[in-house]
């Protein structure tokens, strides 16, 4: 089999990829595009021949025995009883073409029908097949008009056992019965392409499904980089940039700026290989990966003071490790990317960490640093951290404000909820 059929089967309902051959003709050529001729026709299934040879077969013997019939018709020449068999024989022959000319076979039915008894089998195939195979305007035509003839051919040749109304009520009965069939087949037929349509849109909307959590576990995992390894390696640039700057530093000032910087890098790397676990472990929860809460506030504090930073902090939080987790952990991220934007612009200067709140208050966070004095040396950055801490605020549902203050300094404040 093709790639092309292959691609196909796998967009076809499962249950159905397997018994392509209990299938008509039609349908597989709805479900698997391409796979008929190379004319365009679909080819026929072994289900296919067994349902033509059956109709063949039926309408046979419709026309065998209405051959009997023909014997006891009083008026009928033997002339007139040759030309109708011959045309019944025709129609039944003309039932293999029912599939390729639905609508020109049940049009030529009617005609058929009016001057030969035997085609009468012929004309209830054809008309099933209209039924099935083609939209509704075309059976009500046809239909209609095979019903308007009845009248008329039960008057040219009456059945000798039956009222006239009794003949033409059975002849409706007959043709609405096969409309029916048909009718009942081809819905069968449309619910199975609807439910194959609805099974494709599902498979379409899961993969995007799945694309989507993909992208938002890859912003996500952007994010913690960003906010794990910008403090790390900031703590790099500057304490590098002021060996740079003051070659002639005391030997005790520049082995503490190398300690920060040996322990920065492997805390960095730590952090990495931690987030590089999460990538290749393609788990969907957080295991492994670096997620600090508002209790480990202090210790980034700490760290931030032994890299020579003037860092206050005023915790008004009666009971840090009562605070959601995720509230937390947003709080300490966006006390880590201020304190990393404060080292980088304003280096030397007084930070001051404030947090308070309470079950039911929200959690107030700010972080405000005074002017920087000097030239500020300068270290690169994306520009992005600012961003993506509002964004996190956002998805906590809470908001994030910045700016400059009145002193000249700048001021990240955020507010997060804390429920009860």
């Amino acid at each position: 089999m093709s790639t092309v059929n292959t691609d196909q089967q796998a967009t076809a309902p499962p249950a159905l990829a397997k018994r392509r051959w209990v299938l008509p003709a039609a349908l597989v050529e709805d479900l698997y595009p391409q796979s008929g001729r190379p004319g365009g026709r679909p080819r026929r299934t072994a289900r296919d021949w067994v349902v033509d040879f059956a109709l063949f077969l039926l309408a046979a013997a419709v026309g065998l025995l209405t051959v009997d019939a023909l014997e006891q018709e009083p008026g009928l020449s033997p002339a007139m009883a040759v030309v109708d068999q011959l045309v019944g024989a025709l129609s039944c022959a003309a039932v293999w073409l029912r599939r390729r000319w639905p609508v020109g076979l049940a049009v030529a039915m009617v005609p058929f029908s009016l001057v030969s008894a035997t085609a009468g089998g012929a004309a209830l195939a054809s008309l099933f097949t209209l039924a099935v195979h083609r939209p509704l305007r075309y059976l009500a035509w046809v239909g209609t008009a095979g019903l308007l003839t009845q009248p008329l051919y039960y008057w040219m040749r009456p059945e000798p056992d039956l009222p006239y109304l009794a003949s033409i009520a059975i002849g409706t009965l007959l043709t609405a019965t096969v409309v029916g069939w048909g009718l009942l087949v081809r819905s069968k037929r449309q619910l199975l392409l609807s439910l194959r349509d609805r099974a494709r849109h599902a498979e379409a909307e899961a993969r995007l499904r799945g694309e989507q959590a993909q992208r938002l576990a890859r912003e996500a995992i952007a994010r913690e980089m960003h906010d794990v390894l910008a403090h790390r390696l900031t703590l790099l640039s500057v304490h590098a940039g002021a060996l740079e700057f003051r070659p002639d530093a005391p030997r005790e000032e520049v082995a503490r700026a190398a300690g920060v910087i040996r322990e920065s890098a492997h805390e960095a790397l730590q952090d990495l290989r931690q987030i590089i676990g999460v990538l290749r472990a393609a788990d969907s929860d957080d295991a492994g990966r670096p997620q600090p809460t508002l209790v480990a506030l202090d210790a980034l504090v700490a760290e931030s003071r032994a890299a020579g930073m003037k860092v206050t902090l005023a915790d008004r939080v009666p009971d840090p490790a009562a605070v959601p987790a995720s509230v937390g952990r947003t709080a300490y991220r966006i006390a880590q990317e201020a304190l990393t934007n404060a080292r980088k612009h304003a280096p030397g200067t007084e930070v001051t960490v404030s947090v308070a709140g309470a079950p039911g208050d929200g959690l107030a966070l700010s972080v405000r640093n005074a002017p920087p004095r000097g030239e500020v040396p300068h270290v690169p950055g994306s520009g992005q951290g600012l961003i993506g801490l509002t964004e996190r605020a956002t998805l906590a549902g809470g908001t994030l404000e910045h700016g400059p203050t009145p002193a000249g300094g700048f001021e990240v404040r955020a507010r997060l909820p804390w429920t009860e």
